[in-house]
C-alpha cells in the first residue's frame, strides 16, 4: 500500500510531522519559561477577551498558536485546562473555537489578535 504513495507526499508528510514536533517542544519551553509570570497576572474584574490579551505576555499567545499547530484539534482541551489554571477564562472560548476550526492551525490567529488588541486599544494600558 505504501509503495503506491508518491515519494514527494511521504517527504512532505515527514516535514510536516517534524514541524509539528518542533512546535510542541517550543510550546513546552515557552510555557515553562513564563509560567511564574502568567500566575502573577492580575486582571481587572470582568475582563473581556481583548482586555485579557492586553495583559498577557506575547509568549502565552505564541504558546497557544504553537500548541494548536502541533496538536491540531486535540489542543483544545489542553488549552482550556491551562488557561483555566492560570485564571485566564476569558481567553478560553475564543481559543477553543479557533483551535477546532479546520485549516486555521497554520495561521497564528491568537498572536494576530494579541497584536490587534494592543494596537487598536482605545484605552491606555499601563502594566
Amino acid at each position: 500500500m505504501l509503495d503506491r504513495i508518491p515519494p514527494e507526499f511521504i517527504s512532505l508528510g515527514q516535514v510536516v510531522l517534524i514541524a509539528m514536533l518542533v512546535s510542541l517542544v517550543l510550546a513546552g519551553v515557552l510555557i515553562a519559561l513564563t509560567y511564574r509570570r502568567l500566575k502573577s497576572i492580575r486582571l481587572p474584574p470582568g475582563a473581556d477577551f481583548f482586555t485579557t490579551l492586553r495583559h498577557v505576555p506575547l509568549s502565552l499567545v505564541l504558546f497557544l498558536d504553537l500548541l494548536d499547530f502541533g496538536l491540531d484539534f486535540l489542543s483544545a482541551p489542553i488549552a482550556w485546562v491551562i488557561l483555566g489554571k492560570l485564571g485566564l477564562q476569558s481567553l478560553r472560548g475564543v481559543t477553543v473555537i479557533e483551535e477546532v476550526i479546520p485549516g486555521t492551525q497554520v495561521l497564528p490567529t491568537m498572536t494576530a489578535a494579541w497584536f490587534a488588541a494592543r494596537l487598536l486599544s482605545r484605552g491606555s494600558f499601563t502594566g
